[in-house]
């Protein structure tokens, strides 16, 4: 195959897809880079059409699984269905520090085929609530420089919510929402009545519920409210970058994807001063290969790409590509999902709903927002998901098998009512990863050491959501309420973020306003590693939408001869 082009992507996932659909769309050459196997829409989604009888297990993988892959298996949405689109243990293992749960999905696609697919903008306040509330950086860049890009990437991908005017969180290009069924509607009046600062709404999510004559020419059609969503969607219901983006970049006819490819480092000319291309271990054969584009785009997930800069070592750069302050690695952050509060409502027992519904409500955050509450012991916010279920089986006091346990489960059982967070963490120097000096993955590639824990302000925040929580639900009549946390390890959220922050200086930060490393103006980084803070909102969205930015912004700038 050809080895050089104008541009190269590493990733294939949200963002890798998106800098693929933009720079093939303005005419680059293009090749995306992703280490695990090709995965082709409809074509490679084994279990999307199987009743849960015809999966072997019923969803369950063997006790010799479980054994074997103890840090997978925790992922949400992993399970016999969905396997195929985790890696397993071995294939990458790595080094905790500090327990760190890293989830990857290591195949054309990514993590965009798992992903859970909720895109809230992010407010103006997150941009600037660092230093606004003293505990960090405020970006580079505004609410008012990524609008637009959040516009052009919500009405490409297909974004279903409601316009509610709320302030921490801003209304977009949006599909009708899926209706709350009754338990849902009256949660929403309850706390609508009781705080009228605070709001259950939908929230946005990456589904079609109207498709539009852009997602007809994707190929996708109509969400079917299966709630399968992570086998792979064969309607293109969804947003993936499978079914979307990579697709969309193909028809081009710009766009090369190499699978099994494992990218060892970013190459660094000397004479130039710019990257001239990258160092590639193809996966199958242990084969080296290099291959050379005028700009770079680094999209294999936060931790992925840090990685790789590190391991991109030169006379200029001794320490890691870019890393001329040594903050490469450092202020790692991750969203805080360890409270969960249920309950049970005693209301609407003649009622039921239809379809499963692959979306939930949202309250958003209601905590400093805008400015730092005084009566509070923690900085930062938090959103809530939130919803309401009703199983099958009316409950029984003697529950059993037989006759009468049968006739229950012709019966539904009570409404259950639940609230999970989704806070706001600090990135933090001490919170790094870094590259073992001993140990390497099979590629030979040094293994990545992980050191990113809580802090007391997490600690604070989680009490917080456990008693607003419980409060809320029980204004609204809720019984039986039930508050935990789960103590789980950071990384378990899947949403990690920064290594390589975005900043004004490069005193302060790996990357600049455009998401440019300062030190190496033609290499760009716009997944979660460029992140400089970590909002209460899912990133995935902002993950798109600066993706979309740079690429743009890149091509101007190589068109111009300033790359």
């Amino acid at each position: 195959m050809e080895i050089t082009f104008d541009a190269i992507v590493v990733g294939s996932g949200i963002s890798g897809g998106w800098a693929a659909k933009e720079l093939c769309e303005k005419g680059l050459k293009t090749l995306v880079l992703e280490r695990g196997r090709s995965v082709v829409h409809n074509k490679d989604y084994p279990t999307a059409l199987l009743k849960s009888w015809e999966v072997p297990h019923r969803g369950q993988v063997t006790q010799e699984y479980l054994r074997e892959n103890p840090l997978i298996s925790k992922a949400a949405g992993f399970g016999e269905e969905t396997k195929h689109f985790f890696i397993q243990d071995k294939d990458h293992p790595y080094i905790q520090e500090k327990p760190f749960d890293w989830i990857r999905g290591y195949q054309v696609g990514g993590k965009s085929l798992t992903w859970g697919r909720a895109t809230q903008r992010w407010s103006s306040h997150e941009f600037k609530a660092p230093e606004l509330q003293g505990y960090g950086m405020n970006w580079p860049i505004g609410y008012e420089d990524v609008a637009p890009w959040y516009s052009h990437v919500e009405k490409f991908i297909g974004v279903c919510g409601s316009r509610d005017g709320i302030e921490a969180m801003p209304d977009g290009e949006f599909q009708k929402p899926f209706l709350f069924n009754c338990a849902e509607d009256f949660m929403s009046k309850k706390i609508r009545e009781n705080y009228p600062d605070r709001h259950m709404v939908h929230a946005r999510w990456a589904h079609l519920t109207d498709p539009q004559e852009v997602h007809i020419q994707q190929g996708r059609g109509q969400c079917q409210a299966r709630n399968m969503c992570m086998r792979g969607c064969p309607f293109g219901g969804y947003f993936s970058s499978v079914s979307s983006t990579l697709p969309w970049a193909k028809r081009t006819g710009n766009l090369t994807i190499r699978p099994h490819s494992v990218v060892h480092s970013v190459i660094y000319d000397e004479v130039t001063g710019k990257a001239s291309g990258v160092k590639v271990i193809d996966a199958e054969t242990k084969e080296v290969h290099q291959f050379n584009a005028n700009i770079i785009f680094l999209n294999a997930s936060a931790l992925n790409s840090v990685l790789v800069l590190l391991n991109s070592k030169s006379n200029r750069f001794p320490n890691g590509l870019g890393n001329d302050n040594g903050l490469l690695g450092r202020y790692v952050a991750f969203h805080n999902y360890r409270g969960w509060v249920s309950g049970e409502l005693d209301q609407f027992q003649d009622k039921y709903y239809f379809g499963r519904n692959p979306t939930e409500p949202i309250i958003a955050n209601f905590r400093n927002l805008g400015k730092r509450d005084p009566n509070l012991d923690f900085v930062g916010g938090y959103t809530i998901f939130s919803g309401a279920w009703r199983g099958r089986g009316k409950e029984m006091s003697n529950p059993s098998f037989g006759a009468a346990f049968k006739e229950a489960q012709t019966e539904p059982g009570n409404w259950h009512v639940y609230m999970y967070m989704q806070g706001e963490t600090i990135p933090k120097y001490e919170n790094h990863v870094r590259l073992c000096e001993t140990e390497t993955d099979p590629y030979g590639i040094s293994q990545l050491i992980t050191s990113v824990g809580y802090d007391q302000n997490d600690e604070n925040m989680l009490r917080d959501f456990l008693t607003q929580a419980q409060e809320m639900m029980e204004k609204a009549g809720v019984k039986n309420i039930e508050a935990s946390d789960s103590e789980q390890a950071p990384g378990l959220d899947i949403h990690e973020m920064g290594g390589a922050r975005m900043g004004t200086l490069l005193e302060n930060s790996i990357l600049n306003g455009w998401n440019q490393l300062h030190g190496c103006k033609n290499v760009f980084v716009t997944d979660g590693a460029c992140m400089t803070s970590t909002g209460n909102q899912s990133p995935s969205l902002l993950y798109m939408a600066l993706t979309a930015r740079a690429s743009n912004f890149a091509v101007r700038e190589l068109k111009a001869g300033r790359l």
